[in-house]
């Protein structure tokens, strides 16, 4: 009797083995994949309804903002500290539509970013800007916290545990 594999063993052996790598490349690229939005897009998310018992927090942020960057591992260790609660934390990039491919996804895939990212692609930041709140004048980074009609936004950095306090006090309201 021969036990020596079959022509045929080896070309399904290849196929399944590229079939497994395309498949794994497909998810890998997906992962990385940023949603590019325009502000009236995405306008609806900074309202969740009245009911909704899970606290939002959404960072607005760039590649080129050195504080941005720095306080960007926080909100990753209160994702992954809080992940048993009902937080969501959303990264809002206003780095330009053009830099997604060079700069915001290496960026991102770099520092293994595990919270959502999204680009806000809006050149007229007048229109939107007073919409995310009034005393916002564009400065980054910038914060926002929402929890059904409680809401506070911050214009500054933050230090991992003035974040972590400001997380708890949303999480038990």
């Amino acid at each position: 009797m021969n036990m020596k594999p079959s022509n045929t063993f080896y070309i399904l052996l290849i196929i399944s083995f590229l079939f497994l790598y395309f498949s794994m490349e497909i998810k890998a690229q997906s992962k990385t994949a940023i949603p590019v939005y325009n502000f009236q897009q995405i306008e609806p998310i900074f309202h969740p309804s009245r009911n909704n018992d899970t606290t939002y927090i959404f960072n607005f942020w760039a590649t080129y903002c050195a504080p941005c960057i720095k306080e960007l591992p926080y909100f990753e260790q209160i994702g992954k500290e809080f992940s048993d609660k009902k937080l969501k934390i959303v990264l809002i990039s206003l780095d330009l539509k053009s830099q997604i491919e060079k700069g915001v996804i290496p960026f991102i895939k770099k520092r293994e970013i595990q919270s959502k990212v999204i680009v806000l692609s809006d050149p007229d930041a007048n229109s939107w800007i007073d919409r995310i709140d009034p005393s916002w004048n564009g400065v980054i980074p910038a914060t926002l916290f929402v929890k059904g009609d409680n809401r506070e936004f911050y214009e500054k950095s933050f230090e991992y545990d003035e974040l972590r306090l400001l997380t708890i006090k949303f999480l038990d309201k």
